[in-house]
């Protein structure tokens, strides 16, 4: 079990004639981004949410509303809350696996959110087998079962020491992608405008590493809030440069003598390179924490 993590659903996951109890664990969480209150400029107080009539404008009580499906423009069906619980499905709280299928034939389009996967400690063995059964044979398994009042359609992989297990959207939740790019026109890049794009690629290529992702957004708001604290002059933004070749190729030879300069410059030491990453996260996850902790009675969302 993850240390100071709930479970967001305990069951058990079954494949042929063998089951063992499990637990999914969100692996991935919006709850540490700063987020803001509706002030009345007037006053500085919160202001709070209130639900009105359409039509007369009349607050509407909480014990007063209801669910209701449009039929028609201003028409609706009125559905009771407990009608709605009665269609949802009953869970029986197992993850049956349906079929083991390879990795890659799951288009990422159908990825909903991520999961951990954790065996409970009587199930270690059965889970332990089926982790490295199908990691030796590179595939992925499809199960189904109620998770949060939905019957939902689920992916799971090995991940490390444990399962991850991705919630897939349904077929009609997923938008056509040729209507998306129905509109594009057919063009064929070929020559030195297609030479030139590829070396752009194999001058930038890297690896994927999440850590060095940093959340501008995120660490402007820390500024932001640190600086109002403070009060401090605002930070300005930075003016956005607007690159002057009109032409592509231009552009593209342009981008393509860049690339190939600071190929030629010397290179920092990986130690010296990653010590300098390292003093920079650093500096800016303790300026972010600093800035959320201080402002914290004023991040819970209306």
């Amino acid at each position: 079990m993850p240390s100071g993590q709930r479970a967001q659903w305990k069951g058990f996951l079954k494949f042929g004639e063998v089951s063992c109890g499990v637990a999914l664990y969100t692996a991935a969480s919006t709850s540490d981004r700063i987020t803001f209150n509706t002030i009345n400029k007037a006053t500085g107080n919160r202001v709070n949410r209130i639900f009105i009539d359409s039509e007369t404008e009349d607050p509407v009580p909480k014990e007063a509303q209801t669910k209701g499906f449009e039929i028609e423009n201003g028409q609706y069906i009125i559905i009771d809350p407990e009608e709605v619980s009665a269609a949802i499905p009953e869970s029986n709280k197992t993850l049956e696996i349906e079929a083991f299928i390879p990795c890659s034939d799951v288009d990422d389009v159908y990825f909903d959110k991520p999961y951990y996967l954790t065996p409970d400690k009587m199930g270690g063995d059965a889970f332990a087998a089926l982790r490295d059964a199908m990691e030796k044979s590179m595939v992925a398994a499809i199960a189904r079962t109620v998770l949060f009042r939905r019957m939902r359609t689920v992916l799971i992989r090995p991940h490390g020491k444990g399962l991850i297990a991705s919630t897939l959207n349904y077929d009609y939740e997923v938008r056509s992608s040729e209507k998306a790019f129905e509109e594009m026109p057919k063009l064929k890049i070929q020559g030195e405008m297609l030479d030139l794009a590829k070396h752009i690629i194999s001058t930038k290529k890297g690896e994927f590493d999440p850590a060095t992702f940093a959340d501008r957004y995120e660490a402007a708001l820390a500024d932001l809030v640190k600086a109002k604290m403070e009060g401090k002059s605002l930070p300005k933004p930075k003016k956005v440069q607007v690159s002057k070749p009109n032409d592509l190729l231009a552009a593209l030879r342009e981008s393509a003598g860049m690339m190939k300069a600071a190929a030629d410059k010397p290179k920092r030491t990986a130690a010296n390179a990653n010590t300098g990453a390292g003093r920079q996260r650093a500096a800016r996850g303790a300026a972010t924490k600093s800035a959320a902790s201080k402002a914290a009675p004023q991040r819970k969302a209306s």
